[in-house]
C-alpha cells in the first residue's frame, strides 16, 4: 500500500507539468501559396509563411527610400504612393483598434486552458460537540460528552485532458475528548493521501476535453485572417484615394491650362473684332467659354481639396494638419507599349481560393464546428466514472510523533464506480443536433464564399481589361480631337471658322483630356482590386503579414 501511495505521488507532478494541447492538440495544416506573379511595387516580399505570428500578425517591410509624411501648413508635402501605404499601415486608428483584435481573442484561449491548471487548495476548521448520553442496558447516571477537534488540510488539485482528476493531499488533526469523571483523550493525527477519478465515458476521451480550448486557437487564428482582410481593404482603399486626389490635381491643372487658353482665345477674338475682321457677336461665345473653364476650376479644386481630407484620415499622419496640402509625386502616366500583361483570369480565381481571407476564416468556422460536433457528441453519453482514494496515516498524542508515525500500519482506501444518466438527456440531443446543422451551414458557407470570389475576381478582371482598352481608346480620342482643335483655330484666324467652333472644339479637347486621366486612374484602381479579390495584394505591395496560408481541410 505504501509503495503504491509513493507511485502515485510521483505520477502527480509530473502529470501536473504537461501542457495541455501539446500531444493532442488538433492539427490545422496551413498551406503555403505563393502568387502567380511577381510585385508590381518597391519593397521587399517575404515568403510565405514569414509573417505568420499571430503575437506580431503585422509587420512591415519600408522601401529603402521611404520617408514618413511630415504634415506642414507652409508647404505642400511630397507624398508617394508607397509613403501613403505604409504612413496608413503605421498610423490608421482603426487598423490600430483592428490590431488588439487577436490579441484579445487569445486571452479566451488563455482562459480555457486555465481549465488544467493545477489548483493548490487549504482548509483550517474548528469542531466543537456537547452532548449527553444514557449508557445503554445500565442504571448509571446519563453522562454528559464534549468532543473538540481542530484540522488543517493542505493540496493540490488538477483536471488532466484524459479526463482524469487527480488530487493530493495532507492533513493534520488534533482531537479531544471529555467524558467527565478525570477521562480525558487528546490524540493527534496526520493522513497524506491521493483520489483519482478517471472518466469512462462522458468526459473521457482526450479530443471532446480538449475541444474548447481547440475553439479558442482556431479563433485567434480566425482573428488573424480577419486582420488581414481589414488590412487589405484599408491598402486598397488607401491606394484608391491617392489615385483619386491625383486624378483631381491633375483635372485642376488641365481646367487651369484651359482656362488660360480660352482666355488667350477671348483676346485674340477682341482684336480681331477691334480689326473689323470679324462680327461683335464672336465675343459672346469666347467669354461664355472662359467662364464655363472658370466654373470647372472651381469645382476641380472643391473635388481636390475633399480627396486630400480624405487622403489624411486613411494615412492618419503624426500631427496630421487638416490644412495640408498634398504634391503626389507617383504619377498616372502609363505606357502602354511597356504596360506588364495580366495573367489569365483562371490564374487569378485559384489565387483567391487559396487566398482570400474570408474563405481561410471560414474554413476555421468549419473546423471550430468540427470541434462542437466532437464535444456535444461526448454529452450523450452518461457519466461513468471510476474512482480510487489511497491514504496513509499516523497516530499518536503529540503533533511531532503523529507525522512520525505515518509510515505505520494505518491507512485507509476505497474504490468504486459512479454512474449518473440524465432522463431523456434532452439538452444533450439538442446541442448535437444544433452542432451539426451549424457544420452544414459551414460546408455550404465555404461553397458559397468559394463562388463569390470566383464572381468577384472574373468581375474585377473584366473591369481590368475593359479600363486597359479604354486608356488606349481616349489617347487615340485625345490625339484626334488635339489635331481638330489646331484646325479649328487655323481657320479661325484665316476667317472661314467662327469662335463658336473653336470653343466647342477646345472643350472636346479638355473632355479628352479628362478622359484619359481618368482612364489611367480607373486602370490602376482596377488592378488594385483585382489582386485585392485574389488575395494578393499585401504580398504584391511588399508587406508581411500572417494569413498569408491557405487552411487547409482534412476533407
Amino acid at each position: 500500500m505504501r509503495k503504491a501511495l509513493l507511485l502515485l505521488c510521483i505520477a502527480a507532478p509530473l502529470a501536473w507539468g504537461s501542457e495541455p494541447g501539446d500531444s493532442a492538440r488538433r492539427h490545422v495544416d496551413l498551406q503555403p501559396v505563393e502568387p502567380a506573379v511577381p510585385p508590381l511595387t518597391t519593397g521587399q516580399v517575404l515568403p510565405p509563411g514569414a509573417g505568420a505570428d499571430v503575437d506580431a500578425p503585422l509587420r512591415l517591410q519600408l522601401p529603402d527610400n521611404w520617408e514618413p509624411l511630415t504634415p506642414s501648413a507652409d508647404e505642400a508635402a511630397e507624398l508617394s504612393l508607397e509613403a501613403a501605404v505604409f504612413t496608413a499601415l503605421t498610423n490608421n486608428r482603426s487598423l490600430a483598434i483592428q490590431q488588439l483584435q487577436p490579441a484579445v481573442t487569445g486571452t479566451f484561449e488563455a482562459i480555457e486552458r486555465a481549465t488544467f491548471d493545477p489548483v493548490l487548495f487549504a482548509e483550517v476548521g474548528l469542531f466543537r460537540e456537547r452532548v449527553v448520553r444514557q449508557p445503554e442496558e445500565t442504571e448509571q447516571d446519563p453522562f454528559e460528552l464534549r468532543s473538540r477537534s481542530e484540522q488543517g488540510e493542505l493540496g493540490v488539485r488538477q483536471v488532466l485532458p484524459t479526463g482524469t482528476d487527480l488530487e493530493v493531499s495532507v492533513r493534520s488533526r488534533r482531537q479531544d475528548t471529555d467524558r467527565g469523571a478525570g477521562f480525558n483523550n487528546e490524540q493527534f493525527d496526520a493522513r497524506a493521501g491521493i483520489t483519482l477519478t478517471q472518466a469512462l465515458l462522458q468526459g473521457g476521451r482526450i479530443d471532446s476535453n480538449l475541444a474548447r480550448l481547440r475553439q479558442a486557437e482556431l479563433d485567434t487564428l480566425a482573428s488573424v485572417y480577419e486582420l488581414r482582410g481589414f488590412t487589405e481593404s484599408l491598402v486598397a482603399d488607401v491606394e484608391t484615394a491617392y489615385w483619386e486626389t491625383s486624378l483631381e490635381q491633375r483635372r485642376v491643372k488641365i481646367f487651369q491650362e484651359a482656362l488660360t487658353v480660352a482666355e488667350q482665345q477671348l483676346e485674340e477674338t477682341r482684336r480681331r473684332i477691334s480689326a473689323g475682321q470679324i462680327a461683335e457677336t464672336e465675343e459672346a461665345f469666347a467669354r461664355a467659354e472662359v467662364a464655363l473653364r472658370r466654373q470647372g476650376l472651381i469645382n476641380a479644386r472643391g473635388q481636390r481639396d475633399q480627396r486630400i481630407l480624405e487622403l489624411l484620415q486613411l494615412t492618419s499622419p503624426p500631427g496630421a494638419n487638416w490644412d495640408q496640402t498634398l504634391d503626389l509625386t507617383s504619377d498616372t502616366e502609363l505606357d502602354m507599349d511597356t504596360l506588364p500583361a495580366l495573367d489569365g483570369v483562371r490564374n487569378y480565381t485559384a489565387l483567391a481560393r487559396g487566398m482570400r481571407p474570408e474563405l481561410n476564416e471560414a474554413r476555421l468556422r468549419y473546423l471550430q464546428g468540427d470541434l462542437e460536433v466532437v464535444r456535444t457528441r461526448n454529452g450523450l453519453l452518461p457519466r461513468l466514472d471510476l474512482f480510487v482514494t489511497l491514504g496513509q496515516s499516523g497516530y499518536a498524542d503529540a503533533f511531532g510523533r503523529a507525522w512520525r508515525d505515518i509510515d505505520g500500519p494505518g491507512y485507509d482506501y476505497s474504490a468504486g464506480l459512479r454512474l449518473e444518466v440524465p432522463l431523456g438527456r434532452r439538452q444533450a440531443r439538442a446541442e448535437q443536433q444544433r452542432a451539426e446543422l451549424e457544420r452544414y451551414q459551414a460546408v455550404d458557407a465555404i461553397a458559397n464564399l468559394k463562388q463569390l470570389a470566383e464572381l468577384d475576381v472574373r468581375r474585377a478582371w473584366i473591369e481590368t481589361q475593359r479600363s486597359r482598352e479604354q486608356l488606349a481608346a481616349t489617347a487615340v480620342t485625345r490625339e484626334l480631337q488635339e489635331e481638330v482643335l489646331r484646325a479649328e483655330q487655323a481657320r479661325f484666324r484665316a476667317g472661314t471658322a467662327t469662335a463658336l467652333a473653336v470653343a466647342l472644339a477646345q472643350r472636346d479637347l479638355l473632355e479628352g483630356q479628362l478622359e484619359v486621366e481618368e482612364a489611367r486612374v480607373r486602370y490602376r484602381q482596377a488592378v488594385t482590386e483585382l489582386h485585392r479579390q485574389s488575395g494578393t495584394l499585401l504580398i504584391r505591395r511588399g508587406i508581411a503579414m500572417a494569413g498569408d496560408e491557405q487552411v487547409m481541410l482534412d476533407r
